[in-house]
């Protein structure tokens, strides 16, 4: 396996993967606004920002404008037209940018009260330079939210036949690709090299079971970003075509089963400017 030089975003952009982000916001955003614990008036920069229903609602906690930043032309032109279609458009703007070097004004760097990333560190190859733009961008005592995933945290009971392999390929796809599968644990250290004060270090749950009513929707994403990452994971030979195929079919045959469990936890650690 041959490492490509560029660090690159696994799952695309097309309409099915922007319907999987929105059934993902919708499973997520309600824990990630608690752990935030918004009291009004904070404003708020959103890297990574994507089809921006979070950013969105982070602004209406807030009651601010919110800014989102994106690198997808794509993901851009979907937040907006959400916004829209929710009349939201006035509170949130969204700008194409790199999160390692945000398209910010001379007079917005240090203005902000909160810098918020979700699922983005993964992708970087340098996510210590995002995380460093972050504490450049909000005030000084301005809060660094940092939200992501450690892959390895995810348990499935009873195990589908097939499955551990499955992820494991998983995995190693977003090496292949230059990214971390398990940056959510090096949260805290990233805060800290890029010179914040650490102040909190908890997690998201993201789990159901059988029986729950949205456990079909757990399912459909963890289905959804495996299928997405079939092409790579083929094209890297971490897995072949078959055994892919057979093991998330056994996912799916897993979902019926009355006693299928499953557990996982979105990492969060907040640090403040000094």
């Amino acid at each position: 396996m041959s490492q490509i030089a560029t660090s690159a975003y696994l799952h695309g952009v097309d309409s099915d993967e922007q319907a999987r982000l929105s059934l993902l916001n919708g499973l997520l955003n309600v824990g990630s606004l608690r752990e935030l614990g918004l009291r009004g008036g904070e404003r708020i920069l959103d890297l990574g920002s994507g089809t921006g229903q979070l950013t969105r609602a982070m602004a209406r906690a807030a009651g601010v404008r919110a800014l989102g930043i994106e690198r997808s032309v794509e993901q851009i032109a979907e937040a907006e037209r959400r916004a829209a279609l929710t009349g939201e458009s006035s509170l949130v703007e969204f700008r194409r940018g790199d999160a390692t070097q945000p398209p910010l004004r001379e007079d917005e760097w240090g203005s902000f009260d909160v810098a918020h990333t979700r699922f983005l560190l993964e992708h970087l190859r340098d996510p210590a330079a995002a995380v460093r733009s972050m504490v450049r961008a909000v005030r000084p005592g301005g809060r660094i939210v940092l939200e992501d995933d450690d892959h390895a945290l995810l348990r499935l009971e009873p195990e589908p036949p097939g499955f551990a392999l499955l992820w494991q390929a998983y995995q190693r796809s977003y090496v292949w690709l230059g990214n971390d599968p398990l940056v959510g644990r090096r949260l805290v250290s990233l805060l800290v090299e890029a010179g914040a004060a650490p102040l909190r270090n908890t997690f998201v749950f993201f789990g159901s079971c059988a029986g729950e009513p949205h456990f079909p929707s757990y399912i459909a994403n963890l289905s959804g970003v495996i299928a997405g990452a079939r092409p790579v994971i083929l094209q890297a030979g971490l897995m072949d075509a078959e055994s892919f195929d057979g093991a998330l079919a056994a996912l799916h045959d897993w979902s019926c089963v009355e006693d299928a469990a499953l557990w996982y936890a979105v990492a969060w650690a907040e640090g403040r400017r000094p």
